[in-house]
């Protein structure tokens, strides 16, 4: 505490010597001295003295007389806002002070950067982060919600983004991921472009390890950052100062409109967001108090000509389940089954499940993908998806088996024909036809067609007897005779005859 007043008391009206005025007053006697000489330059004498207060003193003593300033005076704001743009920095911009007024006194590098540090104090804002153009959204939720008419609680999302501090709220019935990542996905339609970061709370619905060094966000999170092309990074638990913007966005936004809409009823949460809509542009338009512009402009000008774009669609939440691939080369979701690729039987895949689609995906690659099945207990099977034998006896129906029976020759035709009809399921022919497939190929197509001759005019059509046919060449070593001859009884002169009974 400053002693100046009582120090020239004791010296001028009291008339003590520097020892006693150091000892009263618990001084050096350095300390004295310097108070009466310096009292004595200025010419100031007791009565003077008496009638200054000790702030007076100070300033008449100890504070140098300011000389007019003779240097030019940067724009303090406009500094500020460029050195929040990417690659800026105060370097760069002292340089351009020194272009710029190059005929007339400018500040040293120094005294620069000391002049703007002063200016930097006086901001509401503190500059301990210096936030890059595009770079990052901070999103949080109010802590005040708004009363609808149905007995629910709208509650109000708020994202800021860093360098302009351009300001999106939106109500939503409840604080779900859902909830998250929808709002979310309206800021970044709302500013039209995608940041580099978004920087949100902890929350449970989002966050799966809250980590302080290495957090990591939920499966659903990173592929609603990936399908933005952009990444999630929480703030540390219990330290709002790593998200100050969406903090003070968060205040702003409950007394410039929430507290605005407190007299009014909603029946909804669309209702809110209407309400809501006038307020927040007339919030961004509103103009800074000790900076130059407003949101908007600052948006303007910083934060949109540095944001990424925006995707073709918007994202749909996805869920992702692990299965493992049945011995069918199906995997279960829901109680539905699906295929996938028959190499891939045994393996533990990764399902996302949307709304419409189930992908199935290995190692991180797409490895199919389906409609989403409704109904419990049915397959969904791909043809590419199947092994070769098996993609070969699906294509066979019965008209194909028959057409293919008729490509080798009428015997075989019918055969065929009558393979499908005495059977009791289709099924059944199916096997007996493929396996006269295989004897066309091991034997021939004008062999095969010999042996079905010799099957029908035996009377039989069965696979295992035009089989042993061709094996014992059956078809080769005796000629077909036509079945429609009738049998005739050789001519021979013991035979009587039917005259004889006569």
């Amino acid at each position: 505490m400053r002693k100046i007043k009582d120090v020239l008391r004791l010296k001028l009206d009291a008339k003590l010597s520097h020892e006693q005025i150091a000892a009263a007053l618990r001084l050096s006697k350095g300390v004295v001295a310097k108070y009466v000489s310096l009292a004595a330059a200025a010419g100031l004498d007791w009565p003077a003295v008496r009638a200054s207060d000790e702030g007076a003193l100070e300033r008449m003593l100890l504070v140098a007389p300011q000389r007019p300033r003779a240097h030019v005076q940067p724009d303090y704001g406009q500094l500020h806002h460029e050195l929040r743009r990417k690659g800026v920095t105060l370097a760069l911009l002292w340089e351009e002070y020194q272009i710029d007024h190059a005929d007339r006194q400018t500040y040293s590098y120094s005294q620069f950067c000391e002049n703007f540090r002063c200016f930097a104090r006086q901001l509401k804002r503190p500059m301990r982060q210096i936030h890059r153009a595009g770079e990052k959204l901070f999103i949080d939720y109010a802590g005040p919600t708004i009363a609808l008419t149905g007995g629910g609680r709208a509650h109000i999302i708020v994202a800021a983004l860093g360098a302009s501090s351009y300001t999106f709220a939106w109500a939503t019935p409840t604080e779900t991921m859902a909830d998250w990542l929808g709002a979310t996905g309206r800021a970044l339609e709302f500013i039209g472009g995608v940041p580099q970061l978004i920087v949100p709370d902890n929350p449970r619905a989002m966050i799966a390890n809250p980590d302080r060094y290495e957090p990591r966000a939920n499966d659903t999170v990173l592929d609603f950052a990936r399908h933005y092309g952009t990444s999630v990074l929480p703030a540390r638990p219990w330290h709002p100062q790593d998200k100050a913007k969406a903090e003070s966005a968060v205040q702003i936004v409950e007394r410039w409109i929430m507290a605005r809409l407190r007299h009014q009823t909603f029946a909804s949460v669309d209702d809110v967001n209407l309400a809501m809509t006038p307020l927040l542009t007339r919030l961004n338009a509103k103009l800074f108090q000790k900076l130059p512009g407003s949101r908007a402009s600052a948006f303007a000008a910083l934060d949109q000509p540095a944001l990424l774009p925006l995707p073709l669609q918007r994202y749909e939440i996805a869920r992702f389940k692990t299965v493992r691939v049945h011995v069918d080369y199906h995997v279960e979701v829901d109680g539905h089954r699906y295929s996938v690729p028959h190499a891939l039987v045994s393996q533990v895949l990764e399902a996302r499940l949307t709304l419409c689609a189930v992908e199935l995906l290995h190692r991180g690659q797409r490895v199919a993908c389906h409609a989403r099945s409704p109904r419990p207990g049915d397959f969904t099977t791909v043809p590419e998806h199947m092994p070769a034998a098996h993609r070969a006896h699906l294509v066979w129906t019965p008209e194909r088996l028959i057409h293919w029976g008729q490509s080798i020759g009428p015997a075989t035709a019918v055969v065929v024909t009558r393979l499908m009809e005495e059977r009791k399921h289709l099924e059944h022919g199916y096997r007996a036809c493929l396996g006269l497939l295989s004897l066309s190929k091991r034997y021939g197509k004008a062999r095969l067609e010999a042996a079905c001759s010799f099957a029908l005019h035996i009377g039989t059509c069965q696979y295992r007897h035009v089989r042993d046919i061709l094996a014992n060449n059956r078809d080769q070593t005796r000629p077909v005779e036509d079945a429609s001859t009738g049998w005739v009884s050789p001519d021979h002169a013991h035979l009587r005859g039917p005259s004889y009974y006569q």
